[in-house]
């Protein structure tokens, strides 16, 4: 069994890397997370940008689950689902499972109004409902997926939910929501999903009694980690692979392989420290060249070099059996590559990750690595890559501490090399 994670602060190409895999997969199981991914998959049916559908639904044969450590808004999900349809993509192979928890309405308000009371504070979320959904799992005030199946029932949680929700909202200035309008909407959706909303364990248990080939799909990085990242500009659940155990429902001893998938160069959307950052001209630059935009908001990522201690710190949480490094081939105009190896805080030099309030002081060292000056896109066979471009995949590996078995030299499924 397979996890791929992403070793930086997100958007790291998890999408490619996990449609690549899918493949040969017979089951792919996104374990946490909601509509606030964005995974990017380029493939011989065209771009595309999924948010709940796992990045396996590009193969027909492979069932492809929504896990119950997700969060889920069922009328988005119709969307995505019949966006794909009418690009071609059979999603015939979709499942939802009945344990995870509902994106409702009032989560995508409270969102945003959460946002902008922070002010200059603000943590920079997609707007999509996911802190407030989790908060509402993790305070028992959540509806599960498999309670839009009794109607009766539902309707009722929704109104009384509202009445805590509504005063919050009036209580800020903005408009309350119509508890009948709100229920009406995901039942509809609930509906269009029929059977694809089931229980996913007995999915599982029998992938594993049969030794399926799984794969388990993270969203975000693991610097977003709610308990490892930089706290609190954080998503709400674990996108680690013992993340994995829990948002998929599977025993923690049968995952033999985790991909840690790092970029070429570091990026990140939202708040909070990033200590490679880039700015002006040479940021401008870079975002273009990589088109660093974020795939749910359309927000420009912020960008930067390699950060060797943030996938160094993911690597210690997540015991790396690979790593996949993506967009490799966005380097190849620069002659010399800055490349952090270390901080510096308060004139000593550390290769470990500080808390967040310390991490926004601190200095980044830099080597200086020779680039290729060439374009690498068109490379088919690793061992033609030119020698530059292999020294710089060496640096990853002698500084992150796991060996690189995977290299993306552009955004299509094809460029990939092993």
């Amino acid at each position: 069994m397979t996890a791929v994670v992403g070793a930086q602060w997100g958007d790291e190409g998890k999408g490619k890397i996990t449609d690549y895999l899918a493949q040969q997969a017979d089951v792919v199981i996104r374990y946490q997370g909601g509509s606030n991914a964005g995974h990017t998959v380029v493939n011989d049916k065209g771009a595309f940008k999924l948010h709940l559908v796992p990045s396996g639904v590009f193969n027909p044969d492979a069932l492809c689950i929504l896990g119950p450590g997700m969060v889920v808004e069922l009328p988005f999900l119709v969307e995505e689902l019949d966006a794909l349809e009418k690009a071609g993509v059979p999603t015939a192979n979709v499942r939802v499972s009945d344990r995870a928890h509902l994106v409702l309405p009032y989560h995508l308000a409270l969102d945003r109004l959460d946002e902008r009371e922070r002010g200059r504070q603000k943590l920079g979320t997609t707007g999509r409902g996911n802190g407030p959904a989790y908060s509402d799992k993790v305070g028992r005030h959540g509806i599960q997926v498999y309670e839009v199946r009794d109607e009766k029932r539902f309707r009722e949680r929704v109104a009384h939910e509202l009445e805590t929700k509504n005063a919050i909202l009036e209580r800020f200035g903005d408009e309350p929501l119509d508890a009948r309008a709100v229920a009406d909407e995901v039942l509809a959706a609930a509906a269009r999903l029929g059977g694809r909303i089931v229980d996913t364990l007995p999915l599982v248990e029998h992938a594993l009694a049969t030794d399926a080939r799984v794969l388990l799909e993270g969203q975000l990085g693991a610097m977003r980690d709610l308990d490892w990242g930089i706290y609190p500009y954080v998503t709400s659940s674990n996108p680690l692979a013992g993340g994995a155990t829990i948002g998929a429902g599977i025993p923690p001893r049968v995952i033999t392989r985790v991909i840690g998938v790092v970029k070429a160069y570091s990026t990140a959307v939202g708040e909070g420290p990033f200590p490679t950052e880039l700015h002006g001209s040479d940021a401008d630059d870079l975002r273009e060249r990589g088109q660093e935009y974020g795939a749910t908001t359309g927000r420009p990522r912020r960008v930067g070099w390699f950060d060797a201690v943030a996938p160094r710190h993911a690597h210690r949480l997540n015991a790396f059996t690979e790593l996949a490094v993506t967009k490799l081939d966005m380097l190849g105009r620069y002659e010399r590559i800055p490349f952090c190896t270390s901080y510096e805080i308060d004139g000593t030099t550390t290769t470990d990750m500080p808390p967040t309030h310390v991490l926004d002081r601190v200095v980044p060292r830099y080597e200086q690595l020779p680039g290729w000056g060439s374009d690498i896109s068109g490379i088919t066979d690793r061992a033609l890559l030119p020698t530059a471009a292999k020294g710089y995949l060496r640096r990853i590996e002698e500084t992150v501490g796991a060996p690189v078995g995977i290299v993306g030299v552009g955004p299509e499924r094809t460029a990939t090399l092993l």
